[in-house]
């Protein structure tokens, strides 16, 4: 049994590699970066109205000339207009290209309108109200890195630069597998013996958040059944979830179907709590990564924050955010194992504080929802309130 920290940097240190695929602007967002994306031309292209008014030439204030009058309208989207008299103004609007020859532009709030004239009302000072050709960005300028995760104000640069289809990081295949004779459909009643199933339903919902489809299969307790099942998804996904038949039952063959299979164990058991019993490997010849977490609920959605998300997130060349928070109560940790504790944390004054959670052990699925992360406590450790912690979100923290 190995320590957390070693089968932390154990999962980092075998990293997947799922390639690149292009896709159109619409079908990116959520999705990774592959290449570095350059301005096609100056941002703006042009220099542009920062505001609605007139656009003159400064020459025109310099010689004294106050009231100007109005030869035309520049509209946003109009091709440049010319000022032919220097002593007169072209009315424009906010993004309109500044006309020739005129280099300022007063807003109508500092105006008076009259007549087919402009009357300054207000000092003004050359060059104001312009956003400048290439002030943002100039032409061939790297606007985007590659390797970064495409949002909303990445899809608007995207589209600014005429990116009609995109070169991404390809998402990975995943397929979800649970075990147990025990465990039954959502829409069953169960019997005495029996319970529902949720970790594959937990698991495929927290692979959507990160913008992943899955496929879900599920094995009863069987060897044989057990082999032809995991040997069939290791020709099918990048990734394989397994929740279940890791740990020493009778009917846990998972460990065993692996070796047979010849999938590459790199670890199995770490001295943690929960997911004690998490199995992790890979086989080589399909390049498949194998995560088989503990059957018990907090156990897998333990893992699957603590070791999978980084893992996908180093695998994609994201890098994870590391974050502390304060404890708003003592904490002992008595035992030998790395111990993760349900939390909701709240930003309070500025500062983000963790409010124990309590629960049933692994098995109870309700404090998950209560819950908006796990913090990370050391073996044999003591905690004063108000020490920091690591901690890993499952979900938003709210104020």
């Amino acid at each position: 049994m190995i320590s957390f920290e070693q089968a932390y940097d154990l999962v980092l240190d075998n990293l997947g590699d799922f390639g690149e695929v292009v896709v159109p602007l619409a079908k990116t967002n959520g999705r990774v970066l592959a290449e570095p994306i350059y301005a096609d031309r100056d941002f703006p292209p042009f220099d542009r109205a920062t505001k609605d008014g007139i656009a003159i030439a400064y020459g025109a204030v310099q010689r004294g000339k106050l009231e100007l009058k109005i030869e035309g309208v520049a509209a946003a989207g109009s091709p440049e207009k010319v000022l032919v008299n220097p002593d007169t103004c072209i009315e424009i609007m906010t993004g309109a290209m500044l006309p020739k020859n005129t280099d300022t532009v007063v807003m109508y709030e500092h105006l008076t309108l009259k007549d087919g004239f402009a009357t300054l009302e207000k000092p003004v000072k050359k060059g104001q109200n312009i956003h400048g050709r290439g002030s943002d960005e100039p032409e061939g300028t790297m606007v985007l890195q590659a390797g970064i995760r495409i949002t909303a104000a990445e899809i608007g640069v995207l589209a600014s630069v005429g990116k009609a289809m995109v070169k991404v990081k390809r998402n990975p295949s995943l397929c979800i597998v649970s075990t147990g004779d025990e465990l039954v459909a959502v829409d069953a009643v169960p019997l005495p013996h029996q319970i529902r199933k949720s970790n594959s339903h937990t698991l495929r919902a927290a692979l959507q958040d990160q913008g992943l489809s899955s496929t879900t299969v599920h094995i009863a307790d069987d060897k044989e059944a057990t082999e032809s099942a995991i040997r069939e998804v290791l020709q099918q996904y990048d990734i394989v979830l397994l929740s279940g038949g890791v740990s020493k039952g009778k009917y846990d063959y998972l460990p065993e179907v692996f070796e047979t299979l010849g999938i590459e164990k790199v670890f199995h058991k770490v001295r943690q709590r929960p997911g004690k019993p998490f199995w992790f490997g890979k086989h080589e010849k399909s390049k498949t990564t194998v995560f088989a977490f503990p059957g018990n609920p907090g156990s897998t959605f333990a893992n699957y924050h603590v070791y999978f998300l980084p893992w996908l997130f180093h695998s994609f060349g994201l890098i994870s955010n590391n974050i502390n928070v304060e404890l708003n109560e003592s904490i002992e940790n008595t035992t030998d194992l790395t111990r993760f504790m349900r939390v909701n944390v709240a930003i309070f004054k500025g500062r983000l504080v963790a409010h124990l959670i309590e629960g049933n052990g692994s098995g109870d699925l309700t404090s998950l929802s209560k819950a908006n992360g796990f913090i990370r406590l050391k073996p044999n450790q003591n905690y004063d309130k108000g020490a920091e912690v690591p901690f890993i979100a499952t979900r938003k923290i709210l104020e």
